[in-house]
């Protein structure tokens, strides 16, 4: 394979080599990160330092190299194995576990910043990857929550509380927070009990804990229809979650047209409606005053409730998503369609905040009693101060995922991709720098007799060899071998490339051209800090 682009050279989109200072350890000026997709980055090379690491030289020396002033420093992955994770790009939830540490970074015009390190060298992580964008289905023990997380990675099986089974191949947990409001259930559903069948005493509350248990039980199955249209449509469930305001199917994608965005939107909301027409047909033969009786009509009641309140339209509900699939086939654009359900969920949750308590005050619904009035007026208040909360945020984060949907498509592999010169196992690592400072080049890449690629020699490991040592030091023990998953097309792009990495969790990646040729090195830092970028833009 001919890698030197006829040449002596790599192959590049950008032929001309970078001005570069006489002495090989200095670098020549970083390029822009969002430069274009014929640009090859020539501007800072595997052995160099800024000018602010040149002031730093003398306490720590072992700083110059790998480009490190426009790169994560990776010195502990060296170390630690960590190499092989990838550093995912993130998620624009508000969830703080879910938030990508540099985000306030990158709005306040700082995303070119080396990243913060920690005191081993090694990178912040990002906990989630940001491109391809999962649609949560979630189902509120009256509502849902926010859709369209960005997919998580899955180098390991998805966790998230108490694995309770895997319907249709999907793992389905219970988190923690189910425990808590299975009590409270048992606790004022307890108490209506004690008004209607007070003659059950304490028995009463095994009663309330069948029924919290049954009313999730609902809520699976609401959720599992999300699961089954996705699976349907060939989207990837990540997992099913049971929480705290009810149940969440996270679809790793979005759907590619507004109709199968409606249906599976749409299905949820239609088995709820279905589950309540079930329950409400058991009860006919059985006695209203009986135990029986009373649990049906309240899982009737309750599953009416899910399904009429996740058809309101207004993101992040179900009804929101049907509206934004509506908007969407009418003006051919996603974007519009999540801006008018999102501002629309807005709307909604300040209607929540306001008006649920003044219909409990009014009578229109609860049972209008007086004695504890003050007390159901505060729980009443709390209520709709949560759920408008959960509404009004995850309409801004279907806002937030629409304009990353739209920056999607600016990361491309040719774009991020870092010029590279190829080494024979057997090179000093201080020759192999000083031929890719020859050819402004920022990677190495080691090669067979016959130009075939072996093995990516790896940042973090050049960032930690001292520089009077590197004479010593052959490069293919600073190296990695190259696995199938590790080598990705210089087509690459957007959600394609998010998944690409997602697959084979690396720092680093060769990228090839069509005919096999070697194009350069992608870091995987590189896709991160350009998808922070692209964040910080507005849509």
């Amino acid at each position: 394979m001919d890698v030197s682009g006829g040449s002596g050279q790599p192959r590049s989109g950008n032929d001309e080599p970078a001005e570069h200072s006489a002495d090989p350890t200095t670098p020549p000026d970083p390029a822009p990160a969002d430069r274009t997709a014929d640009e090859r980055p020539t501007d800072t090379t595997p052995d160099g330092t800024t000018e602010t690491e040149a002031e730093a030289a003398d306490q720590q020396p072992d700083a110059a190299g790998a480009g490190a002033a426009d790169q994560q420093p990776h010195a502990a992955e060296a170390e630690t194995g960590a190499a092989d994770r990838h550093p995912h790009v993130a998620e624009a939830e508000t969830g703080a576990a879910d938030r990508h540490p540099h985000v306030a970074e990158a709005e306040t015009g700082a995303a070119d910043r080396h990243p913060r390190a920690t005191e081993t060298g090694a990178p912040e992580q990002c906990p989630q990857a940001a491109g391809s964008t999962p649609a949560e289905h979630r189902t509120l023990a009256h509502s849902g929550i926010a859709k369209g997380e960005p997919p998580q990675p899955r180098p390991r099986e998805p966790g998230g509380g108490i694995l309770m089974g895997r319907p249709f191949g999907v793992p389905v947990y219970v988190a923690p927070s189910w425990f808590l409001v299975a009590a409270l259930i048992t606790w004022v559903f307890g108490g209506q009990l004690d008004r209607v069948l007070p003659e059950l005493g304490a028995a009463r509350y095994l009663v309330s804990l069948f029924f919290a248990v049954a009313f999730y039980a609902s809520v699976l199955v609401h959720e599992l229809a999300h699961t089954v249209a996705a699976i349907r449509f060939k989207l990837p469930v990540r997992r099913i979650q049971l929480q705290f305001f009810g149940g969440v199917s996270e679809i790793e994608k979005e759907a590619e047209t507004p109709g199968r965005e409606f249906v599976l939107a749409f299905v949820g909301p239609l088995l709820s409606l279905v589950l309540a027409g079930l329950f409400y047909l058991a009860m006919k033969p059985v006695e209203p005053g009986t135990v029986p009786g009373v649990l049906l009509a309240g899982l009737m009641i309750s599953n009416l409730i899910v399904a009429i309140f996740n058809l309101l339209p207004g993101l992040p509900l179900d009804g929101g998503r049907m509206l934004r699939a509506v908007v969407w086939k009418l003006t051919g654009r996603p974007m519009s369609g999540t801006v008018a359900a999102a501002w629309v969920g807005r709307a909604l949750a300040v209607t929540v905040l306001i008006g649920l308590p003044l219909l409990n005050q009014s009578g229109a619904i609860g049972n209008g009693n007086e004695d504890v009035g003050g007390m159901d007026t505060v729980t009443d208040a709390l209520l709709a101060a949560i759920l408008a909360a959960i509404i009004w945020t995850g309409a801004g984060n279907s806002l937030r995922m629409a304009r990353l949907r739209e920056h999607l498509p600016e990361l491309r592999a040719r774009a991020l991709t870092r010029r590279a010169v190829p080494v024979e196992n057997d090179t000093p690592l201080s020759e192999a720098l000083r031929r890719a400072n020859a050819a402004g080049a920022r990677a190495l890449v080691v090669v067979d007799a016959d130009g075939n690629p072996l093995a990516l020699v790896r940042e973090a490991a050049i960032v930690g060899v001292p520089e009077h040592r590197r004479p010593w030091v052959a490069v293919s023990g600073l190296a990695q071998d190259l696995t199938d998953g590790m080598r990705v097309s210089a087509e690459l792009a957007g959600e394609d490339l998010l998944d690409t990495l997602r697959a084979t969790p690396a720092t680093e990646y060769l990228v090839v051209e069509e005919t096999g040729e070697i194009y350069g090195v992608l870091s995987a830092a590189d896709v991160e800090r350009a998808f922070v970028k692209a964040m910080a833009r507005p849509a």
